[in-house]
């Protein structure tokens, strides 16, 4: 008999990460991920889904370091076995060019990346808008093949889905003895966080099968990713945008700053046009605390606010999040031994 009731909320790469990593590490559980939207309708189905990472000002680096880390080791391991098709992670090699030399030439992830190396001056020729780059090769984890695969794990292991809009927390605490908070954006009205907006970007599919390397702008507006089945171009970083129609006006630009990085862009057709709005937050809530709900305190883990870094992190913010949930537990039970 399974004896504590957990309940993941959002379904996006963060709460299937989170949802697979409690119900395969605590088979006392019992799982259950809610969501009202699921693949491919999330905002991580979009995602581009390449493995770097941006710094936050006030999360010890140590854990940065730790979050990366596990994410790409355990994508590697996905990326280096049967299930890479199925699952749509990729090893993916390329460039990441700079305008201007960067303050930091050796960001904290590149440690953890393949073969992390600064551009050479012959390899730099050919984007003579460009002074310094970086060259490496990461992971390309593309979310409508990896989410699918994901719940397909999550039901393995005993985990249950339900399909329906959350209005409140108070809906679940008669049926559930920890809520997981993974709702991204959501999390504005779902806990009342005004620390978290959108980031609106806007992507293009495109078929180019002649493109086999990424390349992306440092200041991460303009980038090229190719993919299992597609070219991923990009892109648009607009703070505060909560539009979700494709604009004409990005689709030119993006179509045109692809086309400099790689003139044979403009030769590649186009076959989607795509937007997300990211879930920002200057830096990711990954912390539990305790939540009155009419007359209970629940104990409540969030994990959200990742930005344009979801794919990036998800996994090692879960393990975190699982950490959580144990400390939840074992305070749980000490109370009930007192």
């Amino acid at each position: 008999m399974k004896s504590v009731r957990v309940v993941v909320v959002g379904a996006g790469v963060i709460g299937f990460s989170t949802a697979v990593c409690i119900a395969e590490a605590l088979p006392f559980c019992s799982v259950t991920l809610l969501a009202e939207k699921f693949s491919p309708d999330t905002t991580s189905d979009g995602a581009a889904g390449i493995l770097f990472a941006a710094e936050f000002p006030d999360i010890p680096l140590e854990r940065q370091k730790r979050w990366f880390k596990y994410s790409f080791d355990h994508l590697l391991a996905i990326a280096q076995s049967k299930h890479s098709p199925e699952a749509g992670v990729m090893l993916s090699s390329g460039w990441q060019l700079f305008r201007d030399i960067p303050a930091d030439k050796k960001p904290f992830w590149s440690e953890f990346v393949i073969g992390f190396r600064v551009m050479t001056d012959s390899e730099l020729k050919r984007f003579p808008d460009h002074t310094f780059g970086q060259a490496f090769t990461t992971i390309k984890c593309e979310c409508s093949s990896y989410l699918p695969w994901l719940e397909k794990s999550f039901r393995k292991a005993g985990g249950l889905v339900e399909q329906r809009k959350l209005n409140s927390l108070e809906e679940l605490i008669n049926s559930y003895d920890i809520i997981i908070n993974c709702s991204g954006l959501g999390s504005k009205t779902l806990v009342g966080d005004n620390k978290v907006y959108p980031v609106r970007g806007q992507v293009l599919k495109v078929e180019a099968p002649w493109l086999k390397h990424f390349i992306r702008d440092g200041d991460g507006k303009t980038y090229i990713y190719p993919g299992i089945h597609s070219v991923t171009v990009g892109g648009t970083r607009q703070e505060g945008d909560w539009r979700l129609q494709a604009d004409e006006g990005d689709t030119k630009g993006i179509l045109e700053r692809c086309s400099r990085l790689e003139p044979s862009i403009s030769k590649a057709k186009v076959l989607s046009k795509w937007v997300g709005l990211r879930p920002s937050r200057t830096n990711p809530r990954v912390e539990k605390e305790l939540v009155r709900l009419q007359s209970r305190m629940v104990p409540v883990v969030h994990n959200y606010g990742h930005g344009g870094w979801g794919v990036t992190l998800a996994w090692g913010t879960a393990l975190d999040a699982l950490g959580l949930v144990r400390q939840c537990l074992h305070e749980t039970r000490l109370q009930a031994n007192l």
